[in-house]
């Protein structure tokens, strides 16, 4: 499986705002990687998501 790699994505309008639940230890990982990067950690949610979704096995 291709790894994921983290990027800076072009604008996109197309959102919608949604609350979700994530443990203490993985938001901690995603901020660092945000950090990192340069990025929101709305972006590095949404890229961790999308990869997940295009590597799903079903």
């Amino acid at each position: 499986m291709k790894k994921l790699k983290i990027e800076k994505p072009k604008k996109n309008n197309d959102t919608v705002t949604r609350t979700i639940r994530i443990s203490g230890k993985t938001f901690d990982k995603i901020n660092e990687l945000a950090e990192k990067h340069g990025l929101s950690f709305n972006c590095v949610i949404n890229q961790i998501i999308e990869y997940g979704l295009k590597n799903l096995e079903e």
